[in-house]
């Protein structure tokens, strides 16, 4: 299963906008130019976020796009499937239980179950707040190392 630009550029969004919490609206202008994306791009992956709530828009000259919520309260898995959709690794379990006429005696969905489990898992437990911690030590171990 591979993201597509929608999943992985609205998340690289979002996390700017986790970066900037509590310091003001940030334009799409500014998302683009530190993340080397569209603007144009970015316009249409905010609508999805802005509708199911979690970005919030503020116009005039000063405004721009800001988290609808704390960081540490919206999850890698609400970004992600709010542009994505659901995220399974294979079709067979998917959330149409008539996606698969061998269900009941396929071994390998099993297998396809487990790892969309263990997917679920990692994106309903990380949030935007994981992602600025570890950029944070990122940044600080990078420093550590330049110094030395």
């Amino acid at each position: 299963m591979i993201l597509s630009t929608k999943g992985r550029y609205g998340l690289k969004a979002m996390f700017v906008l986790a970066l900037n919490y509590g310091n003001g609206p940030v334009s799409l202008t500014t998302i683009a130019e530190t993340q080397a994306l569209s603007v144009n791009y970015l316009e249409q992956l905010i609508l999805p976020l802005k509708k199911n709530k979690l970005v919030e828009s503020i116009r005039g000259a000063q405004g721009g796009y800001l988290l609808a919520r704390a960081p540490k309260d919206i999850t890698i898995g609400s970004v992600l499937k709010t542009l994505e959709g659901p995220l399974t690794a294979s079709e067979c379990v998917s959330d149409d239980p008539g996606q698969c006429s061998n269900a009941n005696y396929c071994v390998t969905r099993i297998i396809w179950e487990k790892i969309t489990d263990s997917i679920d898992a990692v994106i309903e437990s990380t949030t935007l707040q994981d992602m600025v911690d570890d950029h944070q030590k990122m940044r600080s171990k990078m420093k550590g190392e330049s110094h030395a």
